[in-house]
């Protein structure tokens, strides 16, 4: 017998990419049970499908940043928390977190198929007996609009977006008095692909790094939070400095005055995106 729920969750997470950095997705969990019938006729009953294995799913990858094992990152596990040191394409990243904002993903790089494999090992084991295997798939949101992937960390959250390094594939709809402009959605999503938002009051100096080292060209951030101590220093092309938190109000409405400026004559509005189906409207 096979059970098939789709759309269970949506995995809101970073992956360091050989040549993109630290890269923000969103994907979309369906999942496929192979099994026989329990004593209740199921093979397993779908109020436990979406609670547990979502809560394995959040565990084990959601909001956390995967590193795929094979990349030479100078990745040190030790002591309850983890550090790398990464240099790619000409940038450099690194990153001190408590142990739990990393997951180490087996194989070269982070794609739908590692994923998948780790997930697959990750909840069969948790299956009840007469669960015989399971199919995952992921995907990313279907658009024809605009989106662009970014990391940043939140030091207010009580959950795991403190984490200092996590993201998300978000969408952007920009309107001048109603209108969608799809000229300035592309503008920005080019301007913040693959992008590091920062906050300006988590801004430090180098020598006030505990852990890693940074490079002359590098923003340095570094919060305390309910989680623990982060910090991390990236170069400074891969990174924009917000004056505020980068909660999705935020984004919105900080992308909403600084559109307002260049356009005083219009009534900007912005549809901002935290990963599929949510987010928040700012307007100016």
């Amino acid at each position: 017998m096979i059970l098939f729920v789709d759309a269970l969750t949506v995995i809101d997470f970073s992956y360091l990419c050989a040549k993109r950095g630290a890269v923000g997705e969103s994907w979309i969990v369906d999942m496929t049970l192979h099994g026989q019938l329990n004593e209740e006729s199921m093979v397993l009953d779908f109020a436990k499908v979406k609670k547990q294995i979502k809560a394995i799913i959040d565990n084990t990858i959601d909001h956390k940043l995967a590193i795929p094992s094979a990349l030479d990152c100078q990745l040190d596990l030790n002591g309850g928390r983890v550090s790398f040191d990464y240099e790619f394409g000409g940038h450099h990243l690194a990153m001190s977190a408590p142990d739990e904002a990393v997951c180490v993903v087996e194989g070269e790089k982070i794609d739908e198929q590692s994923v998948i494999a780790f997930l697959k090992q990750q909840i069969l084991p948790q299956m009840p007996d007469n669960v015989k295997d399971i199919e995952i798939a992921l995907r990313p949101e279907q658009t024809s609009s605009f989106y662009y992937h970014y990391s940043h960390g939140l030091k207010k959250h009580d959950g795991n977006c403190q984490r200092i390094i996590h993201g998300h594939r978000s969408l952007i709809g920009i309107f001048f008095d109603g209108v969608s402009m799809p000229r300035l959605q592309k503008e920005w999503s080019q301007k913040w692909e693959d992008i590091y938002l920062g906050t300006q009051e988590d801004l430090i100096e180098h020598a006030q790094l505990k852990y890693i080292s940074a490079k002359q060209e590098d923003y340095s951030f570094a919060y305390e939070s309910s989680q623990g101590y982060f910090e991390m220093c990236i170069s400074k092309e891969r990174c924009d400095i917000l004056p505020c938190d980068t909660t999705v109000e935020c984004i919105a409405d900080y992308l909403a005055n600084k559109i307002k400026t260049t356009y005083p004559d219009k009534e900007v509005k912005v549809r901002a995106y935290e990963g599929v189906g949510k987010g928040a409207i700012a307007y100016a």
